[in-house]
């Protein structure tokens, strides 16, 4: 090999690996998403001792109206756990997780509903949860949603029903009439 084969071989041999780091030099500097936990969805996550939260959020349609907890709970303790969650304004709600399993708070489970969200659809929340039995507690912040997401629509509470309408929607029992109770 001559002297002008060597330098062609060499400036090739550059070339190559300057257009290498090129191509790779962005996974090298940047972060790797794969190795990073994170939500992936609208809700948030956070641990407390054996319980593991995922994907929680708050689906209400406004502040100072009630909102229904999402969610799946994961308990990887040999017992069973009851998980309390207390919102904004003294709300609370409780979701119970069996041992070594998850519960998913959709529409195979109770509903778990705190009575007020304590902040407007779009917003973040701060809940305090507790596993009872135990003095774990940790500040969670959770976003509150509502019914734009047509998917998140059937998980708006239900108002509960009051008495006046109960009455007039024909569900109600006639009271007896002075006549039909008299025994003469």
């Amino acid at each position: 090999m001559n002297r002008g084969q060597r330098g062609k071989l060499a400036m090739a041999t550059a070339a190559l690996g300057i257009g290498l780091l090129s191509v790779t030099g962005c996974g090298y500097i940047n972060p790797q998403q794969t190795s990073e936990q994170y939500s992936a969805s609208d809700g948030t996550r956070t641990d407390l001792g054996p319980l593991q939260l995922r994907n929680f959020m708050i689906i209400s349609d406004g502040e100072n109206k009630p909102g229904r907890v999402i969610g799946a709970v994961y308990n990887s303790s040999s017992k069973d756990v009851l998980l309390t969650i207390r919102g904004a304004g003294g709300s609370q709600t409780q979701v119970a997780v069996k041992k070594n399993s998850y519960t998913l708070l959709n529409d195979s489970t109770a509903e778990a509903v705190l009575s007020t969200t304590g902040g407007k659809p779009g917003t973040v929340v701060e809940v305090n949860i507790s596993e009872d039995g135990t003095s774990q507690t940790a500040k969670f912040k959770v976003p509150v949603m509502d019914a734009t997401i047509v998917d998140y629509k059937k998980y708006l509470p239900t108002p509960e029903p009051t008495p006046s309408s109960t009455a007039t929607s024909g569900t109600a029992t006639p009271s007896p009439t002075p006549s039909s109770t008299a025994s003469h």
